[in-house]
């Protein structure tokens, strides 16, 4: 193995009422509240990680901006990677309200685009995506303390920057994932980092390189994320346990409810997790430590990468070979899972 540079590595801030002990089986004790995601945001902050994604799930659990500006004077080094649903806040307010938390965490904020429907809107892809380009380009603009004017198809602006300015004067890094055509050329024209769910080794590795061409075309170079979720255990036997724990009280309907509800259900990279489930051995393993049996509960991301730290630890290096060097992990509990990924995980892939 080549010599592989520091990845940065992200925890993941369960704020849309999306944490269990078994999978699909609600507790109340791990609903998105204050508290619970405030314990969360604080034990990835001590165990060591470099950021936390704050999800935004829009009708579940609660809102990603407020959370993230109450929890900014609370976290001292760790970064936080906003998430943020374009088209549902008009931009010039959403770019003041960017510059304003990025001067509360003195420049530490970091932005997950996220382009899906509305609930109750219809858009195609085409369309879907050409609005998230704009936004980002608004924003882009914008928090680079620059003049925009645009007259695209969603947005029609001929505006000064806000006066309140980022730390640095510069737009925080856009985190943008997406599978299909449409979000593949938006990454390359406008992400800093292109993100993806688990695939196979080869099927990252040539994802990669799809968004690297596409982006030298835009002029540009991009960072590469990978958000996955981890069980890790001291032995494998262990860890193996554990994910069959996780969904030994999972009920076939709830799980395709919960599926279904999801605004990211129809998606390409949705249909891919769906493909690998169905590739996947009597167990639910891609492969010897890649498990497809979280996505029998929720949308999005369904693979886990499972095993002892030494494993585990492998496996996302060999993501790293293929061009990562971000990872978004969590892991079920997320506190508890959370605490288990700092004192077995993040000292060796940095070491």
């Amino acid at each position: 193995m080549s010599a592989l540079s520091t990845p940065e590595v992200a925890w993941f801030g369960s704020l849309c009422d999306d944490d269990y002990e078994f999978l699909g089986v609600a507790n109340p004790a791990l609903r998105s509240s204050w508290e619970h995601c405030r314990d969360i945001t604080l034990a990835a902050e001590r165990g060591g990680f470099d950021n936390i994604l704050l999800p935004s799930g829009y009708t579940l659990g609660i809102d990603a901006t407020v959370f993230a500006a109450a929890i900014a004077p609370l976290v001292q080094r760790m970064k936080l990677l906003l998430a943020l649903r374009m088209g549902e806040v008009w931009l010039p307010q959403l770019a003041r309200q960017i510059a304003t938390l990025d001067r509360v965490l003195e420049g530490r904020l970091t932005i997950n685009i996220i382009s899906s429907e509305m609930p109750g809107e219809s858009m195609g892809s085409e369309d879907r995506y050409q609005r998230t380009l704009e936004h980002m380009q608004g924003l882009r603009a914008l928090l680079s303390g620059a003049h925009l004017e645009m007259h695209g198809e969603f947005l029609d602006f001929d505006i000064d920057p806000p006066s309140a300015t980022t730390s640095s004067g510069a737009c925080p890094p856009f985190y943008f994932g997406g599978l299909s055509e449409p979000a593949r050329e938006v990454a390359a024209a406008q992400a800093d980092v292109y993100l993806l769910w688990p695939d196979t080794f080869a099927g990252i590795g040539a994802a990669v390189a799809d968004v690297n061409e596409r982006a030298v075309r835009h002029g540009r170079t991009l960072r590469h994320g990978l958000r996955t979720h981890v069980i890790v255990r001291e032995t494998e036997s262990e860890a193996r346990a554990a994910a069959d724990r996780l969904v030994s009280h999972l009920d076939p309907v709830v799980g395709d409810e919960i599926r279904k509800r999801s605004l990211d259900s129809g998606s390409v990279g949705v249909g891919r997790q769906t493909e690998l489930r169905d590739l996947a051995d009597a167990d639910g393993y891609i492969d010897r430590h890649l498990w497809t049996g979280v996505g029998r509960g929720r949308s999005g991301c369904g693979i886990a990468v499972v095993g002892d730290p030494d494993q585990v630890v492998a496996t996302l290096r060999e993501y790293q070979q293929q061009g990562i060097d971000t990872f978004i992990l969590s892991g079920y509990p997320h506190l508890a899972e959370c605490e288990l990924v700092s004192r077995y995980v993040l000292p060796v892939l940095r070491s």
